[in-house]
């Protein structure tokens, strides 16, 4: 396919085992993902809560109960309400600003500290959000927990791909995205428990103090990456981890290399003004351009506004809360696909078969939702529609599950250089929280006014990012995160921002 390139023999194979204590040590560091994840899931399912809503939304809950016909006419339009957006989205607002600070932070002092600094934030934002009494004590916790999801999201990523050996980098990086899945689907099992409990929304959002607690621990007793000990002055100690992990006493070959790509980093005044450079495009392109991309696969409609999705087409309060659960096990078990796929076909494939699978899913659910309500927003399913519609929504976030959604997180954080490091990821996490911020803010909005063409609309971002995945993204399995450049100068685009004096000479490649 045009502009792919493989990795013949993955770059420089260093020696090593696969050893127990990276394992242990990327699953306890993955642990940051839960938050995220847990905050995605427990979101909708609060908001489609009838003593949340009569507390904190008492207008929304009115219009969603009226069956007058006076408030409203359109199943679309049922929690069309700004500040009820407010407090889902201001999360991701504050994650965006985060991320410049947590990039600093993870530079200077660590990844181990601004993991334990995210864990502390969300902590006390999920016990704030617990006990609020009024609607602007719940957007305070909001933006305290985004806080903690933003200094997570810079330094977990960027610790999984420097703690792994590259041939199973992308199985351990993962790990970070099927946290999230997990912390979805408990979020979702919880607040099917929980939603006739008198004041079950008070636990549901409490409850996200418990991963919180478990990250903080964890990263008291991690150490830190062998990247950052150098980047931070400490070679010794580098050299006693890197043998760590890797399992044998001769690691000279590829400390030196860690060395010598920390020598090329302190060369660089700035990594912000670097990343900036020609020499650099690729990897800003690539940083920018896919956590744009996956906010607008659409699959925040799915997780964070699943219950209301499906209340808003028909299906009960409970159904709706179990049809949640229901794509959150469906999200688990197609992560856990990945993770045994990426490595072996490699990120390309991943890429382009979930955009297809994503983009039919599109155009079958927006078909049936056209069908049955049509633009007045009036009408229902059968049952049997409920369960094909349901069957369609479960292939478009399994295909998210194992393609973009993990990727995502993956692929900004290995193809950066050690100098645009940090950078490069902080400007993957804003861009994120950016467009998830707006999509979350708008989207019950779109809903109103776009009706069932919403699928449509994401559908045709699926055809753009997909096109450009087919063109644009080489393939990086196995390739030493430190060899990176040889992939860009292999590139049939590419190539023309590398100079060769980048590229590492023990790297084999081959044009596809």
């Amino acid at each position: 396919m045009a502009g792919g390139v493989v990795a013949t023999g993955g770059g420089t194979h260093h020696e090593g085992k696969i050893t127990l204590f990276v394992i242990v040590t990327c699953i306890v560091a993955a642990m940051g993902g839960l938050l995220f994840g847990y905050d995605l899931g427990i979101t909708g399912g609060v908001t489609s809560m009838d003593q949340f809503l009569l507390k904190f939304f008492p207008n929304v809950y009115i219009q969603m109960k009226d069956q007058s016909g006076v408030h409203h006419h359109s199943q679309y339009c049922k929690f069309d309400n700004p500040l009820l957006t407010l407090f889902t989205s201001s999360l991701y607002l504050a994650a965006l600003v985060a991320s410049f600070f947590a990039s600093s932070i993870t530079r200077i002092m660590g990844r181990k500290i601004s993991m334990f600094i995210g864990g502390i934030f969300f902590l006390v934002g999920s016990l704030l959000d617990a006990f609020a009494v009024n609607v602007a004590m719940l957007i305070i916790g909001r933006l305290l927990l985004g806080f903690g999801v933003g200094f997570c999201n810079q330094s977990v990523p960027l610790y999984l791909s420097e703690m792994a050996p590259p041939k199973i980098r992308g199985a351990l990086n993962i790990g970070f995205q099927l946290m999230i899945t997990i912390g979805i689907l408990i979020a979702n099992l919880i607040n099917y428990k929980l939603a006739k409990i008198k004041n079950g929304w008070r636990f549901s959002l409490g409850i996200g103090a418990v991963p919180a607690i478990i990250l903080c621990l964890g990263a008291i007793f991690l150490d830190d990456t062998p990247n950052s000990m150098i980047e931070r002055g400490k070679q010794e100690k580098a050299r006693k981890m890197l043998q760590r992990i890797r399992g044998i006493d001769n690691v000279d070959e590829e400390f030196q290399e860690l060395v010598n790509a920390s020598e090329e980093a302190k060369k660089v005044d700035n990594a912000w003004k670097n990343i900036i450079e020609a020499k650099y495009r690729p990897q800003l392109v690539f940083c920018s351009l896919i956590p744009f991309f996956q906010q607008f696969t659409g699959i925040n409609v799915i997780m964070f506004y699943a219950p209301v999705l499906f209340q808003t087409l028909g299906f009960g309060s409970n159904a709706s809360l179990m049809s949640a659960v229901i794509t959150g096990g469906v999200n688990v078990v197609a992560t856990i696909i990945s993770i045994f796929s990426v490595d072996k076909f490699g990120r390309r494939i991943l890429f382009l078969e979930g955009g297809i699978q994503m983009l039919l899913c599109q155009i079958a659910v927006g078909a049936m939702i056209a069908k049955e309500f049509g633009v007045s927003g009036v009408g229902s399913f059968s049952k049997g529609e409920v369960n094909l519609l349901l069957f369609f929504i479960c292939a478009y976030v399994a295909s998210f599950a194992w393609s973009w959604g993990p990727l995502g997180w993956l692929v900004p954080s290995e193809i950066c250089s050690l100098e645009i490091r940090s950078a490069g990821q902080a400007i993957n996490v804003s861009v994120n929280m950016l467009f998830t911020f707006i999509i979350g803010q708008v989207f019950l909005m779109m809903l109103c006014h776009l009706k069932f063409g919403l699928f449509f609309f994401f559908g045709g971002f699926v055809v753009i990012m997909t096109i450009f995945i087919a063109f644009f993204l080489p393939e990086t399995k196995n390739v030493p995160i430190e060899e990176m450049n040889s992939v860009w100068r292999s590139h049939w685009f590419w190539a023309r921002f590398i100079p060769q004096d980048m590229v590492n000479s023990h790297a084999h490649l081959q044009d596809l």
